[in-house]
């Protein structure tokens, strides 16, 4: 069975105070040495304030999954997934990145954060074979999933398929890619970008699907880049041939 949501367990300051933010936080552990900091007490305020729970230990390690919690876990209401419908119209005119199988939820996280720095709000990624939303993922996102959609979908290709009838350009970013991602002219239209897994690259069924596929250009001494610096530069493309006026704080 499909999961309801994403971000029902949080970890890292960043990660449960944009939750808190968002209204989503039912209940909050922090380390007592954490609340000595101002940062950290104005959490717990606005925690207590928000009618949350808040309990202080020592250490939260022990109920941590990632490896530096930064002294505070959270419990809270899962963002909900979206259709793809809905997911396609979080941003005018649609610009949608999907997720081909990656693997490592850093990556995911990175993605999110530099999707939302850029403009985009819309995320596609499929059920199986993809990079669990939890902990992980939103402490490397630093808060960017309180303001993305996300649509969770039965398989890549479906999602390709649907969007193509929605008028959707689909666009490969790949390391063989004969175009440069660099000046695309659908960059302007509405269009999803395709992104494959760490050190695979897209499936093939997804290349076989795409309209183009683009590449970065990269110096020969270097043979890829990392799938989420990959990301980043496709993105804030797309934001500068659009003319999208960015400045400001991330969250």
């Amino acid at each position: 069975m499909a999961s309801a949501g994403i971000g029902d367990n949080l970890e890292g300051f960043h990660a449960v105070r944009a939750a808190l933010d968002a209204g989503r936080v039912t209940s909050l552990k922090v380390e007592h040495s954490r609340v000595r900091r101002d940062d950290y007490r104005k959490l717990v305020y606005d925690a207590t304030v928000a009618g949350v729970s808040v309990t202080r230990v020592d250490d939260v390690r022990d109920d941590a999954v990632t490896a530096a919690p930064q002294g505070v876990i959270a419990r809270a209401r899962p963002i909900p997934f979206v259709s793809i419908q809905e997911a396609t119209a979080a941003t005018s005119p649609p610009a949608l990145l999907i997720l081909d199988h990656l693997e490592d939820p850093r990556n995911v996280g990175a993605i999110a954060r530099s999707m939302v720095a850029a403009g985009l709000r819309g995320l596609v990624l499929p059920e199986r074979r993809s990079a669990p939303l939890g902990p992980t993922a939103f402490k490397a996102a630093v808060g960017a999933f309180e303001h993305l959609v996300v649509a969770e979908v039965k398989s890549t290709a479906d999602a390709m398929r649907r969007l193509r009838k929605m008028g959707v350009w689909l666009v490969g970013l790949d390391g063989g890619g004969d175009r440069s991602l660099f000046g695309c002219d659908l960059f302007t239209e509405p269009l999803a970008i395709v992104i494959g897994a760490e050190g695979k690259g897209l499936t093939h069924l997804a290349s076989e699907l795409v309209d183009i596929t683009v590449s970065i250009p990269i110096h020969p001494d270097v043979e890829s880049l990392n799938a989420s610096v990959a990301a980043s530069l496709a993105v804030f493309e797309v934001a500068r041939m659009r003319g999208t006026k960015l400045g400001g704080p991330l969250a």
